[in-house]
């Protein structure tokens, strides 16, 4: 009989998408529940994956702090009540306040505590935890704000992407023409949609290109007509299920610093110029981006001095691709020893030491 695995999680893809993806990697020798909250249940196939609603409220408003605290009380008896009939014998945490009382429930049952850290900042709720786990899964051991006396606790592994991004299709790309992904996370960018248009058409006298543009749901038309009146190829989507297809079939992308997605990139050996987002959390995007750039596998600018400096990068790449694919060759010795099946014996033999 397999035992019973509890991962928690919740949010924004960041902290969903890693989730989803031990599950797999943990599917094949544990049975396998998901918690996650409202919004983390809209990234979820619900004809695949076993999923519970833990709907936890966010504890940064200080008016509403006293309630937020009695229903954290009230969500950490429901989650422990749930532990217990569920009959769980080991939980890993995404990291998130939205795993607060699933994790408090999981001390109260005395079960091993495993926790994932995707950034290269560790997370407050992470770093609340760390003295409860057994181990915590992280892409560096240099991760900002990491306490030294926990460090020991540290296993590392290639960061997490899913398992079809390990399989080169070997997808045509249109050599004539120089194929920009712009990617603006699960929440779109709309620095992205303002921001770059003008620049788009403004190279693309010079240099023929086609945009490939995520956004969200209520922008997709006004772009479509925009580079169309220009004469610019484009695809504009919000959500697209081959999204490993259309990074595929990309040159170069032009993308938020999202740990998942800088990862997915990186697998696909797809140079990219990352623009963190200056609101996440301890700046962990930044951090995020800083890892691949001091590998020279990326350019990184900061928000504030993008509209003004992106046309010239763009051009400089286009007029001289050697740097171009210096970063792709760098791309490809990064993940060289990077297969599922390492990462998945990796988490796997780590689960069954502890």
């Amino acid at each position: 009989m397999k035992k019973k695995f509890l991962i928690t999680t919740g949010g924004s893809g960041g902290h969903v998408i890693p989730a989803l993806i031990i599950f797999k990697h943990l599917l094949k020798e544990f049975e396998v529940i998901i918690t996650t909250d409202k919004r983390g249940s809209n990234f979820f196939d619900k004809n695949i994956q076993k999923f519970k609603i833990i709907n936890t409220p966010r504890l940064n408003n200080l008016f509403f702090l006293p309630f937020n605290l009695f229903k954290i009380i009230f969500l950490t008896i429901k989650s422990f009540l749930f532990i217990k009939s569920e009959k769980i014998q080991k939980i890993i945490s995404t990291g998130g306040y939205m795993s607060l009382p699933v994790i408090l429930a999981a001390k109260l049952c005395g079960l091993k505590i495993y926790l994932l850290e995707p950034n290269l900042v560790l997370g407050r709720a992470n770093k609340f935890f760390l003295s409860s786990c057994e181990k915590i899964f992280c892409y560096s051991n240099k991760i900002r704000n990491f306490p030294n006396q926990f460090k020991n606790k540290i296993v590392l592994i290639n960061p997490l992407v899913r398992e079809e991004f390990y399989i080169n299709d070997n997808i045509s790309i249109e050599k004539n023409q120089f194929n920009l992904l712009i990617i603006g996370g699960s929440q779109g960018a709309s620095i992205f949609d303002k921001n770059l248009k003008k620049s788009i058409v403004n190279i693309s006298k010079k240099y023929p290109i086609k945009i490939v543009q995520q956004t969200n749901e209520k922008n997709i038309s006004n772009l479509k007509e925009f580079y169309s009146e220009n004469n610019v190829k484009n695809f504009i989507f919000s959500f697209n299920e081959n999204f490993k297809e259309i990074i595929q079939a990309s040159d170069f992308s032009i993308t938020r610093a999202g740990a998942s997605t800088l990862a997915e990139l990186s697998i696909s050996n797809i140079p990219f110029l990352a623009v963190p987002l200056p609101s996440s959390k301890d700046n962990h995007q930044y951090e995020n981006a800083n890892f691949y750039k001091n590998n020279d596998c990326c350019w990184v600018i900061d928000q504030h001095l993008f509209e003004d400096n992106v046309e010239e990068i763009l051009l400089n790449i286009l007029k001289n691709k050697e740097d171009f694919f210096i970063k792709k060759e760098n791309l490809k010795k990064l993940n060289y020893q990077n297969t599922w099946i390492s990462v998945n014996q990796k988490i796997l033999n780590t689960l069954n030491e502890n």
